[in-house]
């Protein structure tokens, strides 16, 4: 069974320390709260700077998946130099 807290003034609770322990989440981080069926779900969240959003996207990581795979196959070809890469594209 989970800890039971209580809801205070402005609908604030804490979080109990066995709970805490369980997970990292340090003071100042941000969470995420949403409701599933009847439950209040409380999770931690990572913020990415805008300026690096593109690469959580689901496109984008579903072709650094599809890389990784390719790589492990050894469908991948490792260049020594830009010269040896841009030669072998023909550029």
């Amino acid at each position: 069974m989970g800890s039971t807290v209580k809801v205070r003034e402005k609908f604030q609770v804490t979080i109990p320390e066995d709970v805490r322990n369980k997970i990292p989440l340090s003071v100042g981080e941000r969470v995420e709260v949403i409701v599933r069926r009847r439950e209040i779900v409380i999770r931690p969240i990572v913020e990415v700077p805008r300026t690096q959003a593109w690469f959580w996207t689901k496109e984008w990581q579903t072709q650094v998946a599809k890389s990784g795979k390719d790589i492990e196959k050894g469908k991948a070809k490792v260049f020594k130099s830009v010269k040896e890469a841009r030669k072998y594209f023909g550029d």
